[in-house]
């Protein structure tokens, strides 16, 4: 056997190949995140069952859709991999409120014009509080190529 004989090969992957990566399901862990059914979720449960007369342990996940806050459930071999997805929080100033998308900034100036208003008490709370005139920053979460606000706070005074 020559060393030539063993060429692994790639499939290219799209521009979402790092919106997730794969982990092992027995080290996943609690308030980690998982993708169940295509869904990005926070793990708020997980479980293991002792293997069968044949089988591998089985691990019950709970978790919770991070951007809609439907409850998932999903069982799997521990030895399996499963997709956790990229998620990342970013915190930018917001500018404006217009046809329903936050207006905001990030710090290095950039504007981002992409976010809807959440159409949650979230989403009202933020619109109540910048027609008082109020100075906010607002948190987005992004994982799998979506993105929606999920808190927001008032800037420190004199800020920039």
């Amino acid at each position: 056997m020559s060393d030539d004989e063993h060429h692994e090969t790639f499939e290219a992957a799209g521009a979402g190949a790092s919106a997730t990566y794969p982990m092992q399901c027995s080290a996943l862990r609690k308030n980690g995140h998982v993708v169940i059914k295509g869904r990005p979720c926070k793990i708020v449960d997980m479980s293991t069952s002792k293997t069968g007369k044949h089988g591998h342990a089985k691990v019950h996940l709970v978790a919770i859709d991070i951007f809609t806050g439907k409850k998932m459930e999903d069982i799997s071999p521990s030895t399996h991999n499963m997709d956790v997805p990229n998620v990342t929080r970013t915190e930018y100033q917001l500018l404006d409120v217009q046809d329903g998308f936050l207006n905001l900034m990030d710090g290095d100036g950039n504007p981002k014009d992409d976010v809807k208003v959440p159409d949650s008490d979230l989403g009202r709370d933020i619109e109540k509080d910048f027609e008082a005139g109020k100075d906010l920053m607002v948190t987005i979460v992004s994982a799998m190529g979506e993105e929606q606000a999920i808190t927001y706070k008032e800037a420190p005074a004199g800020g920039n």
